[in-house]
């Protein structure tokens, strides 16, 4: 047995030594240090699917394109590191390190009750970790090397950066306007989608060793004022892939395509400020004919290869954008955008062509989204949302798929801001949209997968919105 006078000397030492560990560990010399954070998170109902679970209602192949309020959850994390140049005083270089920790699930939830079930289905990412460099020395050079959500302009009622999407690993520097920037997109087991395939089988030591091949895209991009309210962009791709043959088991020919846009963005004067219109063109060609399913990025290669040398010569993409913001006053905001897009890929047909898994795709589409947000500020802390979209998709010789949808949303802002971009929101959603006959037989949306082929398709919940950078 412990005696008392043991335990009146050991206890109070061990206190102190743990108070004097705890500090050690506490005390934290780096003081630049940010937090930022995004998501979305709530619930789905649709009683007209048998479980109730809600489901996305728009077409399949186009994301969020006819409106994003029922998007499924998800909540990323971004910390960021501030460095402090040698000579803090005189030098105006700023330096960061960011990170964006990414959650959401492919299988329902993630958040709130869960089960091994749907921890097993959560999917914890890292989309961004980079670090940049700008003002180097007071000059106008920019630098910046590792993954990041490298994208700008996007309209955000249907969550589709449509310009300039190069999300992905890579490096770049600028100068005043003008930035040039090289992206490796490539180094990931792509067999399950519709893209040039990046694996190969490598056989040059005579067993079968997994291996990747490099996607290498070199952007450049400039920007320039026409006047002091239009701002143009003017962008540039060219995209290699290099073939594998000698030691590779399938073998690939190697591939090439080249991408040409301009972007114009306009301030428009209104009674009350923030009001804009944006309007880009997009032509891709060869491999560079990308994106699908709501993705813009070009390296996300549509369509099947030719026939005769499995590449994508002769395959396109061209996409047109207007997107609008117009602050009438301090009761009323409105928000119309036009998504028109036409894509093939590089076999001859616009029908249906082999990939190169031997799977029968689609190797033509062409599709439209047409909508707006209205918002209505009837207090300064509860507005009310109301959307319509209409949607149309055609693949290959397929009769055209279409959806019109309206949301009604009665929103808490707790800011009490009298902005569109004003966040947090509380959002009440309710949901109907009506599909033609081809998309209700074809069950042409993942809420018809679920219910079964209905003319009218609803959705109802309650969901939050935030960010902050």
């Amino acid at each position: 047995m412990i005696s008392g006078t043991f335990l009146r000397i050991i206890i109070p030492g061990l206190l102190m030594l743990f108070s004097i560990t705890t500090n050690s560990q506490i005390v934290i010399t780096n003081k630049n240090f940010s937090f930022g954070t995004t998501g979305r998170i709530g619930f789905g109902y649709s009683p007209d699917i048998e479980g109730h679970t809600g489901r996305q209602l728009n077409l399949l192949g186009q994301g969020s394109l006819g409106g994003r309020m029922d998007q499924g959850d998800y909540v990323d994390l971004l910390p960021a590191f501030h460095f402090t140049p040698v000579n803090a005083n005189k030098d105006s270089t700023s330096i960061d390190f960011q990170v964006r920790l990414a959650f959401y699930s492919s299988n329902g939830t993630f958040l709130g009750n869960v089960h091994s079930g749907s921890i097993n289905g959560m999917i914890v990412s890292l989309p961004e970790a980079f670090v940049e460099a700008r003002n180097i020395v007071g000059s106008p050079w920019t630098v910046w090397a590792g993954a990041r959500y490298m994208r700008y302009d996007d309209i955000h009622i249907a969550d589709y950066f449509y310009f300039d999407d190069h999300s992905t690993q890579g490096f770049g520097v600028k100068y005043k306007k003008t930035q040039f920037s090289m992206f490796f997109p490539a180094a990931i087991d792509t067999t399950s989608a519709n893209v040039t395939p990046y694996s190969y089988a490598n056989i040059i030591s005579g067993t079968k060793q997994l291996a990747y091949r490099q996607r290498e895209v070199m952007v450049a991009e400039h920007s320039f004022n026409i006047t002091k309210k239009h701002l143009v962009k003017l962008l540039a791709e060219y995209h290699y892939v290099s073939a594998v043959r000698k030691n590779a088991d399938p073998s690939y020919p190697s591939d090439y395509g080249f991408v040409l846009g301009a972007k114009i963005s306009s301030d428009i004067k209104t009674p009350k400020p923030g009001s804009f219109n944006q309007f880009s063109v997009r032509y891709g060609t060869g491999i560079a004919n990308g994106g699908d399913s709501g993705n813009t990025q070009t390296w996300r290669t549509f369509g099947a290869p030719g026939v005769n040398d499995q590449t994508y010569k002769g395959a396109y993409s061209f996409t047109m954008v207007e997107h609008l913001l117009l602050n009438l006053s301090d009761r009323i905001s409105l928000n119309p955008y036009v998504v028109y897009t036409q894509s093939k890929g590089g076999a001859e047909t616009r029908g249906r062509a082999t990939d190169f898994y031997d799977r029968q795709i689609y190797n033509y589409k062409n599709e439209l989204a047409v909508g707006t947000r209205v918002i209505h500020y009837l207090t300064n802390w509860f507005h009310l949302i109301s959307e319509l979209h209409y949607t149309m998709r055609k693949d290959g010789y397929n009769p055209q798929a279409t959806m019109t949808k309206f949301v009604l949303a009665p929103t808490i802002v707790p800011s009490a801001e009298r902005s569109p971009w004003a966040r947090p929101h509380i959002r009440l959603i309710a949901e109907v949209a009506r599909y033609n006959d081809y998309a209700k037989n074809a069950m042409y949306s993942p809420f018809l997968e679920q219910a079964g082929q209905k003319i009218l398709g609803t959705y109802f919940g309650v969901r939050s919105e935030w960010w902050v950078f």
